[in-house]
Parts: structure tokens; C-alpha cells; sequence
């Protein structure tokens, strides 16, 4: 793996342009991913915050979904922020009957479990994987785990009036995944692990 790796931002739906410039302040070379060819040369993946389920029925739409599926499988890294997190999700508690993920993810999310957009907030959490000091996350409409698998490491637990002991961020091998927004922070170490992933696959 080259030092400064290509890491492609799914550029369906979303907040594509903060997750690029923060993965190229970490070192990474980035592209944005809209087809099959795009998704072949990229040696890891950001799927962006925004709508989960705008985000999958464009990709239905686009023939994208099963692409993503098999890059996953074939051991791509990829790492979902807030709708990225249902996108690699397993399960889904609340979806549509028809909502279509990626996975490879083995944990169970709830969307919008924070409420409507007026209820948004930021929050100081420890990451101890990310270093010592505490990261500043934005929760917009996000997701929450509502349970993982044996292989999921949890990464940060959110102790927040009626969402205390939620877990909102979890890494399981090349895959990583956040509730919260770091692309909306200037804090790129979440962005700066990904990319140590991706250079150490």
C-alpha cells in the first residue's frame, strides 16, 4: 500500500466535499464513487452521512448495490459516518421493507434514534483508540447500536440523557463505523484511523 492511499467518498447522497477535504488532510488521496469502475480502483471506501434511504435506493437504481456488497466481501475497507453506519449495517430495526444495505457490519442499528433534526447536538467522547483527548461529535438525526456481534470492537460509548451506555462508534477488521459526524468536526482522527486501516490492508 502506498503511503498516500486513494480512498473513494460514495458520492450518491450526502456530505461527499467535508469527508474529501478531511481525508486530504490526513494524507490520503480521494475520488468520488458513483459507478462499479469507480469502486474497482480504490483501495478504501468513505460512505458519507445523509440519507440511508435515499442513499440505497440510488444505488438500486445505479447497480451499485451489489458491487458494494462484493467489494465489502472481497475485503475492501470501507467506514460509514451516521446514514454510512445503517449503509454497513447487518441489521436494521426500523428500515422500510425495502431498504437495501451493503453490511458486512455485524451489528444492529436504529435509525434517527436521536429524534428529528431539531433535536441535533454535539457531545465530547472518549475514543481511546483515537488517542487520550476527548472528540467533539455532532449527532444529526443519527443512528445508534443497538447490539454487535462477537467481532465488533466497540470503539466509544455515548452517556447522554435517555441514549446513556449507547454504543456510536465500532471497528470490525477493515470495517469502521461512527453514529456522528466527524467530517463536520476539524478533527480528523477518525479520518486518520480509517487511513491507517486502509495503508495496513
Amino acid at each position: 500500500m502506498t503511503a498516500s492511499p486513494l480512498i473513494g467518498v460514495l458520492a450518491l447522497q450526502g456530505d461527499v466535499k467535508e469527508h474529501e477535504l478531511a481525508l486530504a488532510a490526513v494524507g490520503a488521496r480521494t475520488t468520488r464513487v458513483r459507478t462499479e469502475a469507480d469502486l474497482a480502483a480504490i483501495d478504501g471506501l468513505v460512505i458519507p452521512g445523509g440519507e440511508s434511504t435515499t442513499m440505497s435506493n440510488l444505488a438500486i437504481r445505479l447497480d451499485l448495490i451489489d458491487p458494494l456488497r462484493a467489494a465489502s466481501k472481497a475485503g475492501l475497507p470501507m467506514y460509514g459516518s451516521c446514514a454510512g453506519m445503517i449503509m454497513l449495517a447487518a441489521r436494521i430495526t426500523d428500515a422500510r421493507p425495502d431498504q437495501q444495505t451493503i453490511g458486512g457490519l455485524d451489528v444492529t442499528v436504529r435509525r434517527n434514534a436521536f429524534g428529528r433534526q431539531v433535536d441535533s447536538f454535539e457531545i465530547d467522547l472518549d475514543i481511546p483508540a483515537v488517542g487520550s483527548e476527548p472528540f467533539r461529535a455532532v449527532f444529526i438525526r443519527a443512528p445508534l447500536v443497538e447490539s454487535v456481534g462477537s467481532a465488533v470492537e466497540v470503539l466509544s460509548i455515548l452517556d447522554h440523557g435517555s441514549a446513556a451506555d449507547t454504543i456510536v462508534a465500532v471497528r470490525q477488521g477493515v470495517r469502521l463505523a461512527t453514529s456522528f459526524h466527524p467530517e463536520l468536526t476539524g478533527d480528523t482522527r477518525i479520518h486518520e484511523l480509517f487511513v491507517q486501516i486502509v495503508r495496513q490492508h
